[in-house]
């Protein structure tokens, strides 16, 4: 599944859409955002447990996918809510609008 990042802050993303359903178990994740110091640079992305499984299709598709993705530690706690771990993702723009890339 890809899943697109529209707003990341201090590296967690606030706004999101799912670009593609398919393969639910194996999230990639594209960023087309404005990042600024501190917002990507400082390990990985993380996004809400929640908002994965709503975008995978619900408890039931998502149950064994964060099984997996827990396995290979990809499920982190911050600010004490599950989040997954995205230690790579895809720029597909992320300069500030109006200024030189």
């Amino acid at each position: 599944m890809r899943i697109r990042a529209l707003s990341v802050f201090e590296g967690v993303v606030y706004h999101c859409v799912l670009v593609d359903p398919q393969h639910p178990c194996r999230p990639t994740l594209e960023v087309e955002a404005v990042l600024r110091a501190g917002d990507a640079d400082d390990g990985p992305i993380l996004l809400s447990v929640a908002d994965y499984v709503l975008m995978a299709g619900g408890h039931d598709v998502a149950r064994p996918c964060l099984d997996q993705l827990a396995a290979r530690g990809r499920i982190v706690a911050h600010l004490g809510v599950d989040h997954l771990a995205f230690p790579t993702w895809t720029p597909v723009d992320i300069s500030v609008p109006g200024h030189p890339a």
